[in-house]
C-alpha cells in the first residue's frame, strides 16, 4: 500500500488509503459530493436543464481583486492543476500559492510564465512537468505536498474584469512523509539587462532544497545569435565562482549550436526535461524583436544545496573586431525567468513583484 503520491507508471496498480479530492466552480471547496450543486441563472446556457447541467463552470475575476480559488485542509498533496483563461491575461494575473497558513507565498509568478508562456501566446508543451495543450490549456504535474493547509490565490492586476477564468485543482489527502519539502517558484526580469550585468535567476534562498526548473522568456535587442551566456549555480558557501557553471544557453536547455535545425531556422522542440516551444519573429508592427520561451526540468537530475542558493544567467552574443576575429558582444535583452525549487521551511521572503507595468508584454 502507498500513501497515494509520488506515483508513476510502476507504482500504479498499489492500492491507498488517501482520499482524492478536486475543487473547481462547481465545486468550490472540494468537499465530497459537494459538485454540479448550483442553480444555473436566467442567463445561464444551462436555464433550460437545472440544476446539475453545467450551471457554474467558470469564475469571474473582478479588476484589481484577488480571487482565492483553493482552500484545503492538510496533510495531502496537490497532484494536478489545469487552468485556462483568455492569453491576453497571462502576465497580468499572479498566482500565489501559500503553505501551512504562512503569511508570505512559497510561490508567486504571472500565470503564463508558471506554465511556460510567458509572452501571451499559444504554443503546446509536452513535458512531464508542465503541459500546455491546444488551445492554451494549461497543465501543472509538479506534486505539492503541504502539512497542515494549502491556499491558492489568483489577483488581477488589470483594471478590467477576466471573464471565463475555467480551473480544476485536483490533491489527495493523506500522510506526507516527513523527507517530503515544499514546492516553490520565483518570477523576476531584467528589461532592459544592464550592460555587463547578469540576468538574476534566483537568489536569497536559505535552507535545506533542490532545485527542480528553470523557464525563461527571453526577447532579443540585438541581431545574431543570442545565447552564449553561461548558467551559474552558487550554493553553500561559494563567493565569487559558483560550484556548477554551464557552458552556454542553449546548451543548458539541453539543445546545441544555437538550436540550429534546419540551418538558419530554430528548432522548435518539447521533450519531457527540455524545451524551445516558443520562437516569436518579428513581423513589422506588433511584434519587433525575436522571443524565446524555454524551458529545463531537473527531475532526474536535481541541484542540491543545503544551505543556500543563487542561480544566474549572462546574455552574449558576437562581435567582430578589427583583426577579423569575434569577441563576445554583452547584450542588454529583456529576460523573465521563473525557477522551481523544493525546499524545507520556512523559505525567505521574496523580492517585491514590480507593478503591472513592468510585467507587461510589449
Amino acid at each position: 500500500m502507498t500513501d497515494g503520491f509520488g506515483m508513476h507508471m510502476g507504482n500504479l496498480s498499489r492500492l491507498s488509503k488517501a482520499q482524492t479530492r478536486s475543487i473547481c466552480a462547481e465545486n468550490p471547496t472540494g468537499e465530497k459530493g459537494g459538485g454540479a450543486r448550483a442553480e444555473p441563472g436566467a442567463d445561464s446556457a444551462a436555464h433550460d436543464l437545472g440544476r446539475g447541467w453545467k450551471a457554474r463552470p467558470c469564475i469571474t475575476i473582478a479588476g484589481g481583486v484577488t480571487e482565492t480559488i483553493a482552500e484545503i485542509e492538510g496533510p495531502g498533496a496537490i497532484q494536478h492543476i489545469w487552468i485556462t483563461v483568455d492569453p491576453r491575461r497571462w502576465r497580468s494575473l499572479i498566482l500565489r500559492v501559500y503553505w501551512d497558513d504562512e503569511e508570505t507565498p512559497s510561490i508567486e509568478t504571472p500565470l503564463g510564465d508558471f506554465f511556460c508562456m510567458g509572452w501571451c501566446e499559444r504554443a503546446n508543451v509536452s513535458s512531464l512537468a508542465v503541459c500546455v495543450n491546444p488551445a492554451g490549456a494549461f497543465n501543472c504535474y509538479w506534486e505539492m505536498p503541504f502539512r497542515k493547509s494549502a491556499r491558492i490565490t489568483v489577483e488581477n492586476l488589470s483594471s478590467d474584469d477576466v471573464r471565463g477564468f475555467f480551473y480544476q485543482i485536483t490533491y489527495c489527502l493523506g500522510k506526507v512523509g516527513e523527507d517530503a519539502a515544499y514546492l516553490h517558484a520565483q518570477w523576476r526580469r531584467s528589461n532592459p539587462l544592464a550592460y555587463k550585468e547578469t540576468h538574476t535567476i534566483l537568489d536569497g534562498v536559505a535552507g535545506w532544497g533542490h532545485y527542480v526548473g528553470t523557464y525563461m522568456a527571453w526577447g532579443v535587442n540585438n541581431c545574431g545569435w543570442w545565447g552564449e551566456g553561461e548558467i551559474k549555480f552558487f550554493m553553500d558557501g561559494d563567493g565569487e565562482f559558483p560550484t556548477i557553471c554551464g557552458t552556454g544557453t542553449e546548451d543548458y536547455f539541453c539543445g546545441s549550436w544555437n538550436f540550429e535545425h534546419p540551418p538558419g531556422e530554430y528548432g522548435i522542440f518539447s521533450t519531457p526535461y527540455a524545451g524551445l516551444p516558443q520562437v516569436i519573429k518579428p513581423d513589422g508592427l506588433y511584434r519587433s524583436q525575436q522571443r524565446f520561451g524555454m524551458y529545463r526540468w531537473h527531475i532526474v537530475d536535481p541541484i542540491r544545496f543545503v544551505k543556500e542558493l543563487k542561480v544566474t544567467i549572462q546574455a552574449l552574443g558576437w562581435r567582430n573586431v578589427e583583426d577579423g576575429r569575434r569577441r563576445f558582444l554583452p547584450l542588454q535583452d529583456d529576460i523573465a525567468s521563473v525557477a522551481w525549487w523544493y525546499q524545507a521551511e520556512p523559505h525567505a521572503d521574496f523580492p517585491k513583484l514590480p507593478g503591472s507595468d513592468y510585467l507587461e508584454v510589449v
